[in-house]
């Protein structure tokens, strides 16, 4: 049903691992490196003060001072815009970083955003807290209600937002309902994609305004660096990348280059991990100490029609709950797992496992946990790029010890 760029534009669209590894990227580089060169640079230089002029006059695309822009950079942000679909990507040096540039660039005093609920409680955070403080209001509403959320829209609401799936709940958008909410009232909307990546979905195809990646988790993929991107037109982001070098929250140079780098595995990792977290889910679901598996690749999903009709495949993080476990019991089973860290994050090829009571949750009320749906059984998993047999027969150790 999507509809990709280029079949739009009548020619045939390269394969994942072919727009991973090339897009963005010159086919000639300096030095004649194969590599995207590493460049270590704060400042870049002219050769005369015409090359200023020309350069400002007629905007070429070349460094002047790194807080507004480096070559490896542009390289990522050209391939992380191919990827998904986009004319344009402002690479940030972590996702908050990202959404926390968008909202300071599209909100005044006195506007509104409407959440879905289930979001990254950071972002709800930044938002209840720290925009109210200049005038915003914050309204949410039950994820995947979308006459809730046409229902809290009013004059001053300037943007939607979900992320798609959620986390941890794993709820799944119908973007053309999502879509159709802001288009009907002429509200931009943001999608945060970065659970699906744009190899399981691209928010753009069906008419978001912004996409949104926490770029350390799947893109990065190595569990080795921070970075975040927003993907768009390029008309709706030029705004975006401006204040952006205001405010400074740019990625590093080494960063930047271990992104690059692990954009070139994009594909093989997340067949590995949309197969891992199958496997996973339907291991759990049989087994009987398990309560409820949160994982859109399953039948008894609440979203599962949904995600079907428009995912490639259902990522590689499942959540559950253990049946008749209170939180130390629960993170007995996170203590006896033998392959995955127990850490926050995910994405990487490493997996992870944590209890989003303790990881994220444990300094709130009994009472803002049930609110976020948040209980004391729950256990989130990251699946890395093991073999899916060594995750279920460690898990399945975990769960009968």
């Amino acid at each position: 049903m999507t509809q990709h760029r280029e079949k739009r534009e009548g020619r045939r669209a390269a394969g994942w691992s072919t727009r991973a590894v090339h897009a963005g990227e010159a086919r000639q580089k300096p030095t004649s490196a194969v590599a995207e060169p590493l460049v270590f640079s704060s400042t870049y230089s002219f050769g005369s003060t015409q090359d200023v002029i020309d350069y400002i006059q007629q905007n070429q695309e070349r460094a002047e001072y790194a807080r507004y822009g480096t070559p490896g950079e542009q390289a990522v942000e050209r391939k992380l815009a191919d990827l998904e679909n986009g004319e344009d990507a402002v690479l940030y040096s972590s996702g908050m970083a990202a959404i926390v540039g968008l909202l300071m660039t599209v909100l005044n005093q006195g506007d509104e955003v409407v959440f879905f609920d289930e979001c990254y409680h950071r972002s709800r955070e930044f938002c209840s807290r720290h925009l109210s403080r200049f005038g915003v209001t914050t309204r949410q509403v039950p994820a995947c209600d979308y006459e809730a959320m046409a229902a809290a829209i009013t004059p001053r609401t300037r943007l939607l937002i979900s992320e798609s799936p959620t986390n941890p709940h794993l709820s799944v958008v119908d973007l053309e309902r999502f879509v159709a909410v802001g288009r009907e009232h002429r509200v931009a909307t943001l999608i945060d994609a970065t659970l699906a990546t744009p190899y399981n979905v691209r928010p753009l195809d069906y008419g978001v305004d912004y996409v949104l990646h926490s770029a350390t988790k799947y893109f990065g993929g190595h569990n080795d660096l921070l970075a975040g991107v927003l993907i768009g037109s390029r008309e709706k982001l030029e705004p975006v990348r401006q204040l952006r070098g205001i405010m400074g929250a740019v990625a590093n140079p080494h960063g930047t280059y271990l992104l690059q780098r692990g954009l070139k595995t994009f594909e093989l990792r997340m067949e590995r991990q949309n197969a891992n977290g199958l496997a996973l889910a339907r291991f759990l679901e049989s087994h009987p100490r398990i309560e409820r598996v949160y994982y859109p690749g399953l039948e008894s999903h609440p979203y599962h029609d949904v995600a079907r009709r428009t995912m490639a495949g259902f990522g590689g993080l499942v959540t559950f709950l253990v049946r008749d476990a209170d939180w130390r019991e629960t993170a007995a089973i996170v203590d006896r797992v033998r392959i995955p860290r127990i850490a926050p994050s995910l994405g990487g090829v490493e997996s992870l496992i944590e209890q989003p009571l303790v990881m994220s949750y444990f300094e709130c009320t009994a009472e803002q946990r049930r609110q976020y749906g948040i209980p004391d059984n729950m256990i989130r998993y990251a699946c890395g790029i093991e073999n899916s047999e060594d995750l279920v027969e460690d898990l399945r150790q975990a769960l009968e010890a």
